[in-house]
């Protein structure tokens, strides 16, 4: 009985304890669930801080890497850029080094020789988005000479303006890049053209790049000459319209064709100190063609340009697939005077050239009027051997018969030139190329007695371009 009530006062006791510290153990829970709950709150508000501060981060890493300038290396050269594509400065350049071997040269009028053809380093750039500038030098001569110094305004591709030295839009195997012609040296209708000249053009592509033009005023310099300074107040217009039918097509074109015909005229008055006329070149480089000046033949008497000088040069190239051509007819017309003290004599003279340009790659790759990049680059490791290109052409170069005797010698100076050449260049990459070529020459008249010999003329190139 004693038991039962200690039992039943023990139960009443814990009851008793419960109902008293209820209240105490509730608001114990209370107050650690608000701590708790502080501190949710309080990491929130970190995490919410952080992730602001990390939003705040990315933001502004896009926004310095928006802003800063970016630098890339190529194929196609050096580049720094800024970060809204306004301002561009290009580093690019070509280096050709060619062996020359003249056969059948046995008065040795002509040297074989190892040489530095052309090292150009090139410098492009934009200013502000619409004003682009090229200066190229060239160190390969006995001194260096600017060949392209020019600025140039793109308003819209319909509408851009030139102004400095470059090449007059004339001959088309001319206009082609150094680094792009088939040939090591250029065809006999680039004797009847200027290589650079000073002047202000206007250019652009109509009807989405199918027409072409150019317009411009040049100071007017001698056929193949590269002017700085005019000799005189005549000055050269020089135009040319250019059709290129499937430019909307670039993409997958059925054939690459372009035809056009260019045009010059202006007026040109030599002196004697400065006859403002050319001599005029074989393929291998050997003048052929001169006029007579006081201190050339023992009649008295230099010619000179006197009065008006008119070029007009119609072109067209065509790529199918492998195939390449390239044909071009130039005609150059001066006129010209040889006073001898005693009497003076003027006479307009005409020379005409032409050519035909083929090419065929033995790879397959698409024939092109610019450079080709191979369809594997050079690596014997890689099963990778380059692109194989066979190159053959003709040409003729006549020369005014009006010109002889009294204002250029028969003996010293051809009448005729006709050349043939072969080649084969081997592309080891976009920006290498080693370029093998034969051409021989005929000449009527240039020699004391008779045809001046046959130029047999090998070269060997070897090309780096960036």
């Amino acid at each position: 009985m004693v038991t039962i009530r200690w039992k039943t006062g023990l139960v009443l006791f814990w009851a008793l304890s419960a109902v008293v510290g209820a209240p105490q153990l509730v608001a114990q829970q209370d107050s650690a669930a608000e701590a708790t709950q502080q501190r949710l709150d309080d990491l929130d508000q970190q995490i919410k801080v952080l992730s602001r501060r990390w939003e705040l981060y990315q933001d502004s890493v896009i926004n310095a890497a928006k802003s800063r300038p970016s630098v890339t290396a190529g194929a196609t050269g050096f580049q720094l850029k800024s970060a809204d594509g306004n301002f561009v400065l290009k580093l690019r350049g070509y280096l050709q080094a060619d062996a020359r071997v003249y056969l059948s040269d046995d008065a040795q009028v002509l040297t074989n020789d190892l040489l530095l053809r052309r090292v150009r380093p090139i410098l492009e750039g934009t200013v502000y988005k619409y004003y682009d500038f090229r200066i190229m030098p060239d160190f390969a001569g006995a001194a260096p000479t600017i060949f392209d110094a020019y600025f140039e305004a793109r308003f819209k591709p319909e509408f851009a303006v030139r102004a400095g030295k470059y090449k007059p839009a004339l001959g088309l195997e001319r206009y082609q890049s150094a680094t792009d012609v088939k040939f090591i040296e250029r065809g006999l209708p680039t004797n009847l053209v200027p290589s650079r000249d000073v002047g202000l053009q206007v250019a652009g592509d109509l009807a989405g790049g199918i027409l072409n033009y150019n317009a411009a005023l040049f100071d007017g310099v001698p056929d193949l000459a590269s002017g700085l300074n005019d000799v005189a107040d005549g000055k050269d217009l020089v135009g040319r319209l250019f059709v290129v039918p499937f430019a909307k097509k670039a993409d997958n074109p059925p054939v690459d064709l372009g035809f056009g015909i260019a045009a010059s005229t202006g007026d040109e008055l030599g002196n004697i100190t400065t006859t403002a006329l050319p001599s005029y070149r074989s393929p291998g480089q050997a003048t052929v063609f001169r006029y007579l000046t006081s201190t050339t033949t023992p009649i008295t008497g230099t010619v000179i340009a006197d009065g008006r000088r008119e070029r007009i040069i119609p072109q067209a190239y065509l790529n199918k697939g492998p195939l390449g051509l390239l044909a071009e007819y130039a005609i150059s017309r001066q006129e010209v005077a040889r006073d001898t003290g005693v009497t003076r004599t003027t006479e307009k003279l005409e020379h005409k050239a032409w050519q035909v340009e083929g090419s065929l790659f033995l790879t397959g790759e698409r024939n092109s009027f610019k450079s080709v990049t191979p369809k594997k680059q050079f690596d014997p490791f890689a099963g990778g051997w380059g692109a194989f290109e066979l190159v053959a052409r003709y040409g003729e170069l006549d020369f005014d018969d009006d010109a002889f005797p009294i204002y250029a010698s028969p003996t010293a100076s051809v009448t005729e030139e006709k050349a043939w050449a072969v080649g084969l260049n081997w592309h080891l990459g976009r920006n290498v190329k080693l370029m093998f070529n034969y051409e021989q020459t005929q000449f009527e008249g240039g020699a004391t007695t008779g045809d001046r010999p046959d130029e047999k003329f090998f070269a060997t190139r070897f090309q780096t371009s960036f």
